[in-house]
């Protein structure tokens, strides 16, 4: 029997698109289908949801797409990403208990403040946007049935995809109370005496969970015999993507903030810092968000002016002017200073160097995450990878690796899909 070739598919659920990428035995890619999701919802100040119902359709309607486009291959396996501390409660049909309150979701100060007194110090569940935080907050605020199960977004889509087999993963997992080095759920999270139904069993990035269900193939046209593998987090597959592979591999993401990540031997976490690790196939990613980044420049220019100035920008000559580029107020890496101000003058008169002061700053900034990084134990980066709508910035770049002094790339693939394509690939060898 002439079996066709396998392919592999990974899901990235953001927050306002879903993407499908398939990528064959060689780990190139065959095929890639996007549809756009509704944005969040904000019904109070401090709140942001979504509706689970719409990840769920655009997930269905993304494979079905995804497969037609697939005719000479047989998909092996599937594996999901989603947005990191997204958490919803389910029932054990796999039905949504209400919205999902949304990774960027700060309700829960009351119960991050009672988690701050019951975790440890570098712990990540201080936060109101940690899941552990939203978990207590809904426990006190919404109606939970006895057969209630806390889940993740990419979680929740791996459950239904397998016909309801709940499984939480490391990553995802991280950020609800569980301990990835012990590999077990954290004494603070025991101390809160949580209903056991309300947790899901946590496997490894990359375990297979089972066979796609009937009526998923079914509806789909997926191969029946196609395993769903167990996923990651968004920014954890955008660095598989990126192509880091050894240890001293770094990424920088340049998008609206700037996000320093770090692969290592060993976890590295600091509450203070806001940097955590992720374990990924036997190491660690660790890294921190500062504030900084694009969000300051498209204050101040368009990305058209930013091209055209650009290139009369000489990377290799550095201005007097010491800015630190902030939105607002407020920073917490590479540095711990809530109250921090934007610093961005004086302003010349010439926009150029403006703008050359501004990237400048920004490249600073993430010299000063790598420093902070290797002071916490990370070891200091062998090369940088980008990601990120200024990873296109030629003339940043070379600004970025003069300043860094290590070589800098462009990301080898800039879609987290594609990152929980090769985890769906090497889930099932």
């Amino acid at each position: 029997m002439n079996l066709k070739p396998s392919c592999f598919i990974g899901i990235d659920l953001g927050t306002s698109g879903c993407r499908a990428v398939a990528i064959d035995e060689s780990a190139k890619i065959i095929a890639s289908v996007h549809r756009p999701l509704p944005g969040s919802r904000h019904p109070h100040p401090g709140w942001s949801e979504q509706n689970p119902g719409d990840w769920w359709e655009a997930v269905l309607n993304v494979l079905a797409e995804l497969n037609s486009r697939l005719p000479d291959h047989r998909s092996a396996a599937l594996s999901v990403d989603g947005t990191s501390g997204s958490l919803l409660l389910s029932d054990r049909q796999g039905q949504a208990l209400g919205p999902a309150l949304m990774y960027d979701d700060r309700r829960a100060l009351a119960e991050a403040r009672q988690l701050a007194l019951l975790a440890p110090e570098q712990s990540v569940l201080h936060s109101p946007s940690s899941s552990l935080a939203k978990l207590l907050w809904l426990q006190t605020h919404a109606t939970v049935p006895e057969n209630a199960i806390a889940l993740h977004q990419s979680e929740w889509i791996s459950a239904k995809l397998c016909g309801n087999h709940f499984a939480g993963d490391e990553n995802n997992c991280l950020k609800l109370g569980y301990d990835p080095l012990l590999r077990s759920w954290t004494e603070a999270l025991k101390k809160l005496k949580l209903p056991g139904h309300l947790l899901p069993d946590v496997q490894p990035v990359g375990t297979p969970l089972g066979k796609i269900s009937r009526e998923i193939a079914a509806h789909t046209d997926l191969n029946p015999d196609c395993q769903v593998v167990a996923g990651t987090t968004d920014s954890t597959a955008a660095a598989l993507a990126a192509g880091l592979e050894q240890i001293g591999d770094a990424l920088t993401s340049l998008g609206s903030t700037l996000v320093c990540k770090i692969l290592v031997a060993r976890p590295v976490q600091s509450a203070q810092y806001g940097v955590y690790s992720h374990r990924i196939f036997g190491r660690w990613l660790a890294g921190g968000a500062s504030n900084s980044g694009g969000a300051v420049l498209r204050q101040h220019f368009s990305d058209r002016e930013i091209r055209e100035l650009s290139r009369g920008i000489d990377p290799q000559r550095s201005l007097c002017l010491e800015y630190y580029p902030l939105p607002s107020p407020g920073e917490r890496f590479p540095v711990n200073a809530p109250d921090r101000p934007p610093r961005l003058h004086p302003v010349p008169r010439d926009k150029r160097r403006f703008l050359q002061g501004i990237l400048e700053g920004i490249a600073r900034i993430e010299v000063q995450a790598y420093e902070r990084l290797e002071k916490l134990g990370a070891g200091h980066p062998r090369e940088i990878r980008t990601s990120g709508g200024g990873a296109a910035n030629d003339v940043w770049t070379a600004m970025r690796q003069r300043m860094l002094g290590r070589p800098v790339y462009p990301a080898a693939h800039v879609e987290a899909a594609y990152g929980a394509a090769l985890i769906a690939r090497r889930g099932i060898g």
